[in-house]
């Protein structure tokens, strides 16, 4: 895993080095072990690595034969020596043994059409010499991110934005557009990032650049397809178990040991009991129902592996929200993003590789949420009048009637109810919450209605699994996973999120996925070929996070009320609703902790981006070493 940045424009040649140099400090968690860069006239490039295959020569950038091309690459091919192969007997010549050669040589060969071949995660970007033209893309479901600008006549790209506010044609400024939209979704759905003028490629995207001109282009969809004839449901969890088992095989290909993360749920337990590995590592916080390190080292204990784990204290917990803001570059709002950070700096102390469990939820249906429109359907196979008339009903009654808010809910359709699996501020709070301001406003539905728009034909489940997977698995579950792993100069993989997984999981008939009293069924019972019923059976947690008690404290509600009250939360919000929320969930009558962490992990990250502070400077110098 490694970490790339560079751009295209006629800086000097002295500040062209300066410059890149620049840039690659800021990422030097990504790849601790060596740097490389390229420079001409045209183009400057930066590359940080993490030594994992190839360890010898493996170095980077990598040239094509003719040294016409030249590769900058972050991520993994797992398929590479089959690819190698078709290449090799193309007449194609390899230099090294790393997978990141055979990329150059795919783009070679096919071109764009090179992402058929392909199986992995990634983020390169490729500049050809002849032409002076820029090619880069990220991988499908965006696991490895991408960030880039054009502006001023520079194209600059990253896989931090902290790496390309450092260019000087970038002028460091918020974008507010991007807050109102934080605030519903808890994370940055836009494609514009909180820095004007810098952006995000999206997954399964390519970039062109050439003479000042951009080209963004998808080059691949996922698309659920579960209209053939239903299989036998035992075929199927078979087609299931093969896949992943064969997946979790090609996520093992690595010079350097694997490690694995272990919650006390299903995906990060099947993955544990199959990689045969030897240490597993997990964290968990001193307080009950938020705690998974009894089961997770039980597990490893059945499975015959080495446990490690860490129980996090409070205040390790709170003196670090600002280091994870930094290494997120925007503001994220799950909490689980920290106990991720812990996990990620425990494991980086044994091994370089984990293997990690995201994406099974989206795939596969995991989500409790995802057995709504099963629970609802009384409601909405009523007459739509008739659901409205229900609906005004029950929003006129007392706040404390049981079942308003099922009514209330069944009155709506998917689009109008669910937006991914945070809903924190409405667009009627936000209104109350922020002061007024010069920015775009976005409905919900404005950013997901597209999104709706492409899966029309299909059932309610299927429409809120696709939303998830083209948003709150990108913006918020692979961002994290990235961010908090490479602040520690950790690779992290996951195999559920792989192009052969997929092909079987978005076949699975709706009742293979979710039913009333089960999520994830088919992978539940594929997985009870290696873990026993009662895990393959456990509810998700996820590293889960008592925010809601430490709220309800002195210690930690001071702390949040003097973020509240600060000169920086002046700039943004109503300080008086911000205060309202928090002695609401004080005084123990609401709960409003998410809607509380929301507001204060903005504030949070907004002070070490924006804000002149010693701990931003702090954070900054210490990037030169790997923790």
């Amino acid at each position: 895993m490694c970490g790339i940045c560079g751009f295209v424009d006629a800086l000097e040649q002295d500040k062209k080095q300066q410059t890149i140099e620049e840039m690659m400090n800021k990422i030097i968690h990504r790849g601790p072990d060596e740097g490389g860069k390229y420079v001409d006239e045209g183009v400057a490039l930066g590359f940080r690595r993490l030594s994992i295959i190839d360890l010898e020569e493996g170095k980077q950038p990598i040239f094509n034969e003719d040294e016409t091309l030249v590769l900058i690459f972050n991520g993994e091919i797992y398929n590479y020596m089959a690819v190698k192969e078709i290449l090799l007997q193309k007449g194609h010549r390899f230099r090294t043994k790393t997978d990141s050669e055979v990329i150059l040589h795919a783009y070679e060969e096919f071109g764009t059409e090179m992402f058929k071949y392909l199986r992995g995660m990634f983020a390169f970007v490729i500049w050809n010499k002849t032409n002076n033209t820029l090619f880069g893309a990220r991988d499908f479901f965006g696991i490895k991110p991408f960030y880039y600008s054009n502006i001023n006549d520079s194209f600059i790209f990253g896989s931090e934005i902290k790496s390309i506010i450092e260019h000087p044609s970038i002028t460091k400024k918020i974008n507010r557009t991007a807050l109102q939209s934080y605030l519903t979704f808890q994370y940055s759905p836009l494609a514009e990032t909180f820095f004007q003028g810098v952006y995000k490629l999206p997954p399964a995207h390519y970039v062109i650049y050439r003479e000042g001109k951009l080209e963004v282009k998808r080059y691949w969809q996922p698309e659920f397809d579960n209209k053939g004839p239903v299989k036998p449901f035992d075929e199927v969890v078979k087609e299931v178990e093969d896949v992943v088992q064969e997946s979790i095989k090609a996520h093992m290909v690595s010079d350097v040991e694997v490690g694995s993360f272990l919650s006390s749920g299903i995906d990060s337990s099947y993955v544990a009991a199959s990689f045969n590995g030897d240490k597993t590592f997990t964290v968990g916080f001193d307080y009950k129902n938020y705690n998974e390190v009894n089961e997770a080292t039980e597990l490893a204990k059945l499975i015959g592996i080495d446990s490690y784990y860490k129980i996090i204290s409070p205040e390790e917990y709170w003196d670090a929200l600002d280091k994870v803001q930094y290494h997120m570059d925007e503001p994220l709002a799950d909490p689980a993003c920290v106990a991720l950070y812990f996990v990620s700096q425990l494991a980086s102390q044994q091994v370089k590789v984990v293997l990690s469990g995201e994406g099974a939820d989206e795939l596969f249906g995991g989500y409790r949420i995802y057995q709504e429109p099963l629970s609802l359907k009384p409601l909405t196979s009523l007459p739509r009048f008739a659901r409205n008339t229900l609906g005004a009903i029950a929003s006129a009654l007392p706040f404390n009637i049981k079942g308003k808010n099922y009514l209330i809910r069944g009155s709506k359709d998917v689009r109008q109810r669910f937006i991914g699996n945070a809903y924190m501020f409405t667009e009627e709070e936000r209104e109350r919450l922020m002061l007024k301001g010069d920015y775009k406003k976005y409905s919900p539905t404005d950013i997901t209605g597209p999104l709706y728009d492409q899966v029309e034909d299909k059932d309610d489940i299927t429409k809120m699994q696709f939303i998830d997977l083209n948003m709150w698995l990108t913006g918020d579950i692979l961002l994290k996973a990235d961010k908090m792993s490479m602040a520690h100069s950790l690779e992290l993989r996951v195999p559920y999120l792989d192009k052969e997984v997929w092909k079987v999981a978005s076949k699975l008939p709706l009742q293979y996925r979710v039913n009333k009293t089960t999520t994830k069924y088919a992978l539940r019972k594929a997985a009870v070929k290696k873990l026993p019923q009662e895990v393959a059976s456990r509810r998700k947690l996820g590293f889960p996070v008592p925010i809601r008690v430490w709220l309800r404290e002195d210690k930690y509600y001071n702390i949040v009320k003097n973020s509240f009250t600060s000169k920086g939360a002046k700039e943004f919000f109503n300080t008086d609703e911000l205060i309202k929320l928090l002695d609401e969930h004080y005084a123990g009558k609401k709960d409003n902790s998410r809607k509380i962490w929301t507001v204060f992990m903005f504030l949070v990250w907004y002070k070490e981006y924006f804000e002149e502070s010693e701990v931003a400077v702090a954070i900054d110098n210490n990037e030169v070493t790997a923790s």
